[in-house]
């Protein structure tokens, strides 16, 4: 299930740069900062989940 939104997630992305809605460089710079953040929102998922 993780691995299909993941996919769909990373399509809508590409297909939002390709569309110039926004520059994938800028995507780039926020995660580059907030990747840490994803992580621990991808464990606290996890951890919600086994319960």
């Amino acid at each position: 299930m993780i691995g299909s939104i993941g996919l769909i997630l990373i399509g809508a992305v590409l297909l939002a740069s390709n569309l110039d809605l926004f520059s994938l460089r800028d995507l780039g710079q926020v995660l580059g900062t907030w990747w840490p953040a994803v992580l621990i929102a991808i464990g606290v998922a996890g951890m919600i989940k086994r319960k």
